[in-house]
């Protein structure tokens, strides 16, 4: 190797070390140069074909906190190119997001993840719910305190106050819980 092309700090190993991972890592990582546009005369300057290398997904309009409930005018189609990679799976549906509760912070203008959301809870751990057994006709009311929050039909475990026993319940529509009889 001549010594023009030597750099100071690097031996000859790590100086090729160095250009292959310069060059080939950001392809790895999916980061392109971008490509040059089209001149607006050409066919693939058109509005058709500029839909076509695009996709809507829904980012929200205003910064949603941990625990709100996501509401459609929250929410706007940003379009993406088609080749867009977000950091984690995206949704891409506003009614997939619209109802469900924020896990985590979400920002304006950013597509929100699929583990970002959650369905709401319908049942606070700690918080005295009522636990039903109903088999044959018959009804057995008690409280209970769940051991664990729970959305709609989510199996989760509660300590009935009067004997301090364990036992599995189903979530119900109206917050309470279906113990036995599944």
């Amino acid at each position: 190797m001549s010594s023009s092309l030597r750099h100071p700090r690097l031996r000859p190993s790590r100086l090729v070390l160095a250009l292959v991972v310069g060059l080939c890592l950001p392809a790895a990582l999916g980061v392109a140069a971008p490509a040059p546009s089209p001149p607006t005369g050409s066919p693939t300057g058109s509005p058709a074909a500029a839909a076509a290398n695009e996709m809507l997904l829904p980012v929200p309009t205003v910064t949603i906190y941990p625990g709100d409930t996501i509401k459609e005018s929250m929410l706007r189609l940003q379009s993406y190119p088609t080749t867009f990679r977000a950091r984690a799976a995206v949704i891409d549906a506003p009614m997939a997001i619209v109802g469900r509760t924020a896990r985590r912070m979400l920002l304006p203008g950013e597509p929100v993840p699929v583990n970002a959301v959650d369905d709401p809870r319908l049942v606070s751990r700690g918080t005295p719910t009522q636990m039903i057994f109903e088999e044959n006709g018959l009804v057995i009311t008690a409280v209970g305190a769940p051991l664990q929050n729970g959305g709609l039909g989510e199996t989760i475990r509660v300590r009935n106050t009067d004997t301090n026993r364990i036992v599995l319940g189903t979530v119900m529509a109206d917050g309470r819980i279906r113990i036995g009889g599944f």
